[in-house]
């Protein structure tokens, strides 16, 4: 079976990494926009968003996957298990957002457009990626203790830098309105989606390359380790 992507993958590396850096610089412009706070909190509360710093990680590494495959920065991201681990949080993000906070919200105009590109577009189109681009065949469930490392640490930072500033970028992490055993709970549960998400990613592309071997040969984006 070809590879209908493979013909051309630096394209789609092209398109998402356009996407995500406009999306990205267009978030910041619009977050300079408020004059309540320091421009300098106005940039912590910037990268304090699990959204902001998991699309800026897309779009690290696909224009370095676009531009290098030798670099040491396009290495990392060409092995196929932190591919994977990146495909597994910016689908976290996408799911986190439709399912709890869509309703919470009606942003307008330049503001609706970025929220659907940081949102919608850039998961969606990063899975289509992961799946047509990338060898599976190493993926094991182990490496999933290891990818929870980055959704841990941010946690961690969130209730740090909350208990000294007060603000928390996601309510569901609020820990001054619904108490620090309910934000367990809740990231217990959210932990528990990252791990889920995880072990499907796994089964799905082990499944895929089992049927499919060949409709991977053609990648020229990945490694297999």
């Amino acid at each position: 079976m070809e590879n209908p992507l493979a013909k051309n993958p630096k394209l789609h590396l092209a398109i998402i990494s356009l996407l995500g850096w406009f999306a990205l610089i267009i978030q910041f412009y619009i977050n300079l926009q408020n004059k309540d706070i320091s421009s300098a909190e106005v940039v912590i509360r910037y990268f304090s968003f699990f959204t902001i710093l998991t699309n800026l990680m897309v779009a690290v590494c696909c224009t370095s996957l676009l531009f290098s495959n030798k670099s040491r920065l396009s290495t990392f991201f060409a092995k196929t298990g932190i591919f994977t681990a990146i495909t597994v949080y910016i689908l976290i993000v996408g799911m986190i957002y439709n399912v709890i906070l869509r309703s919470t919200w009606h942003p307008e105009g330049l503001q609706r457009i970025v929220d659907e590109l940081l949102h919608v577009v850039v998961p969606l189109y990063y899975l289509i990626i992961w799946i047509f681009f990338v060898p599976k065949a190493k993926l094991k469930i182990r490496g999933v203790a290891l990818w929870l490392i980055y959704p841990l640490v941010y946690f961690i930072f969130i209730l740090i830098r909350g208990n000294f500033s007060g603000y928390y970028p996601y309510p569901f992490l609020n820990v001054t309105k619904f108490g620090i055993n309910q934000i367990l709970i809740n990231a217990i549960a959210i932990m528990a989606v990252f791990i889920l998400v995880s072990v499907i990613l796994i089964a799905i592309g082990n499944a895929l390359y089992k049927k499919n071997e060949a409709f991977y040969k053609d990648s020229k984006i990945h490694k297999q380790s």
